[in-house]
């Protein structure tokens, strides 16, 4: 069980908005990381997609499992994709001011194998729809992550014409086992 939790980075995204939120030169002198996000995009929909990458990579993201409920009904699906997908965010015809939010679990990230990470999320409306998902990934690379990058696009690290607006929030903190 972890004993430390040390803050390594935030962000908090200001006015006018980033279409991604990008940390570089994160250390591999932690066990684990934790990544806590707080983040609602200018989409025109009421949800909209989070996408994760490590290490500037598109590419070697091999499975996710994915459990999703709605508060009306439930579905699982497995899928292979180009990117880590974090969650449904909240998009601009959610409520005002209200934030999709997450914590991504990310063990032996410094480690020599792949990497598993596992994701706990919602995506709230204070409406009529909400989406509960936990999100089990492999990133299929042995290197270090040593990078984390948050896109609103699933093709590009740099994001799309979609931003992440004011307040949004990520927060990367190192955990040592010791």
């Amino acid at each position: 069980m972890a004993n430390t939790y040390t803050l390594i980075s935030s962000s908090t995204v200001g006015s006018g908005g980033v279409s991604s939120i990008d940390f570089t030169s994160i250390p591999a002198t932690y066990t684990d990381l934790l990544v806590k996000y707080s983040l609602r995009t200018d989409n025109a929909n009421i949800f909209s997609l989070t996408f994760l990458y490590f290490n500037g990579s598109q590419t070697s993201y091999t499975a996710a499992k994915q459990l999703e409920g709605t508060g009306a009904a439930a579905a699982s699906s497995s899928f292979a994709t180009t990117y880590l997908y974090a969650d449904d965010g909240v998009g601009n015809s959610s409520t005002a001011n209200t934030f999709g939010n997450g914590e991504l679990y990310i063990p032996n990230y410094a480690g020599s194998n792949n990497k598993s990470t596992s994701t706990d999320s919602v995506g709230e409306n204070n409406a009529t729809t909400a989406y509960s998902q936990l999100i089990a990934g492999l990133w299929g690379n042995s290197a270090a992550i040593n990078r984390i990058t948050f896109s609103t696009s699933g093709t590009s690290l740099t994001g799309s014409a979609t931003k992440f607006v004011q307040y949004s929030t990520v927060y990367i903190y190192g955990i040592k086992n010791s």
